[in-house]
């Protein structure tokens, strides 16, 4: 607090409203030179320097600075190529695999720069959707059906690990498609605003 104070007074110093008010004070100063003001002139000062204050435009707090669209996405692709080196060193049963490239193959095709990164990038939540199961749905997947097959071997029964596995790649593929489906609907609609727009256009 006593910090924020003197930067106070900076910041008001500095303002438009003191400039202006110093302004207006000054002509009557100048008022009082003249013998315009007459012996009330502290009071036409101080009311020009006020009239000016109040006159002049408030200052404009700048928004903040949020990151780059462009640069969330970079962020994604360089969480998607430690992933790709991730699953690079593990084993997986052949349809969990298969499925898991699958996965991987659309991701890609998602992040590739390009057109359709673009279009992603204007979509915040589809790019959170895409981060967080990239960060953290696809590895815990992986991860834990290593763990409960060692434990399966101990103490065999219940249901597969592999099944476990094979279920949750399906969800996930499944998330992509539509996260995929509204990023089509997304230029779906952007395609009919302008044709709306071109048809107001031409009756106009």
């Amino acid at each position: 607090m006593a910090t924020s104070r003197p930067h106070k007074v900076l910041g008001y110093l500095e303002s438009k409203k003191n400039l202006a008010g110093c302004a207006c004070g000054v002509a009557g100063l100048g008022l009082t030179v003249t013998g315009l003001a007459g012996t009330y002139w502290p009071v036409v000062v101080a009311g020009l320097y006020g009239a000016g204050a109040l006159i002049a435009p408030p200052e404009r707090v700048a928004p903040p600075e949020f990151d780059d669209p462009q640069a969330r996405l970079g962020l994604v692709r360089e969480q998607f190529g430690l992933l790709q080196e991730y699953l690079a060193e593990v084993e997986l049963p052949a349809a969990a695999a298969g499925r898991l490239a699958e996965l991987m193959e659309l991701y890609g095709a998602l992040l590739e720069p390009g057109w359709v990164a673009e279009v992603l990038a204007t979509e915040p939540e589809a790019v959170h959707a895409l981060s967080r199961t990239i960060r953290l749905d696809v590895p815990e997947c992986v991860d834990t059906y290593h763990r409960t097959r060692w434990w399966n071997r101990l103490t065999p029964g219940g249901e597969s690990p592999e099944r476990h596995l094979e279920r949750q790649l399906d969800l996930l593929y499944e998330e992509a498609e539509r996260l995929t489906a509204d990023l089509r609907e997304a230029e779906a609609r952007r395609q009919q605003t302008h044709t709306t727009y071109l048809e107001e256009r031409g009756r106009s």
